[in-house]
């Protein structure tokens, strides 16, 4: 069992940044392929990012374009999403999620292919 909680979230304004941070608990965080997702007001949950054991990323490319960087410390058992310029279209409940990956490169993008996830980090931008 794998226990995910995000925080970094808050208000910002347009062309600020944030970064958001998600413990894991547990020791064997380095074998966990992890992702972050988002739901906007009145939106469906979307992939945002995601990082392999390997560190090998992926990013939606519509809605982040280069804005975004997940990363991770396997030492700290953190996963990070640094978010830059950001815009109001990025106000939304951020979660993050984890699955065991058996591959080291696997980076999933779909919510099904996760198994624990975390309450989620509010971030609100303002025009």
């Amino acid at each position: 069992q794998v226990q995910l909680v995000e925080s970094g979230g808050g208000l910002v304004q347009a062309g600020g940044s944030l970064r958001l941070s998600c413990a894991a608990s547990g020791r064997t965080f380095s074998s966990y392929a992890m992702g972050w997702f988002r739901r906007a007001p009145g939106k469906e949950r979307e992939f945002v990012a995601a990082i392999s054991r390997g560190g090998g990323v992926i990013y939606d490319p519509d809605s982040v374009k280069g804005r975004f960087t997940i990363s991770r410390d396997n030492a700290k058992n953190t996963v990070y999403l640094q978010m830059n310029s950001l815009k109001p279209e990025d106000t939304a409940l951020y979660y993050c999620a984890a699955v065991l990956a058996g591959n080291i490169w696997q980076a999933p993008r779909q919510e099904y292919e996760y198994t624990y996830w975390g309450q989620g980090t509010q971030v609100t931008v303002s025009s």
